[in-house]
């Protein structure tokens, strides 16, 4: 059977997540750990331990992960969107649940712009940071990440379904 359009846009959506979360590993390298202590950090002072960990080197390698990281949720909420829209081919699904995995990785998207922003501010500003703002931004990125990684393995598991029961 070829390709459909959905399956088609599903694949290529992926492929790109795939590029540019690459990409951003590959510029992150060894302080990739790091980016996920500071979305986790809850505290100013765990953030700018965090931060001061850092060398000069370290801190240009964590930094030049957010340029790409500008572009990159729109391309993983584009991912999850497709695959959401090509599962409901496959599958029936509610419109509750049609809804939430359209709407999902808008959510989660726009929670990782915030994210970008702040993290960037609070680089060249580190007397901004406070307790409540680092507290705003932390939960601002685990409500991502659960929106996100939440959409992934709902579909995850729909797709294996859509897969056995193909044998």
């Amino acid at each position: 059977m070829a390709p459909t359009g959905s399956a088609k846009a599903m694949a290529l959506w992926t492929t790109a997540f795939v590029v540019s979360q690459a990409n951003i590993a590959r510029l992150l390298g060894p302080v990739a750990p790091k980016v996920l202590a500071v979305q986790t950090a809850f505290s100013a002072r765990r953030y700018l331990e965090i931060l001061d960990s850092m060398d000069a080197e370290a801190t240009a390698r964590f930094r030049s992960h957010y340029y790409p990281d500008f572009v990159h949720p729109a391309i993983y909420a584009m991912a999850l969107r497709s695959a959401g829209k090509r599962l409901g081919e496959r599958v029936p699904l509610s419109a509750a649940t049609r809804r939430a995995l359209a709407v999902a990785p808008v959510l989660s998207a726009a929670g990782d712009y915030v994210e970008n922003v702040v993290g960037l501010h609070f680089l060249d500003h580190r007397d901004s940071i406070t307790d409540s703002r680092v507290r705003a931004a932390s939960t601002v990125s685990i409500a991502k990440w659960v929106l996100a990684l939440g959409t992934f393995g709902y579909l995850s598991q729909g797709f294996v379904r859509v897969w056995v029961s193909r044998k």
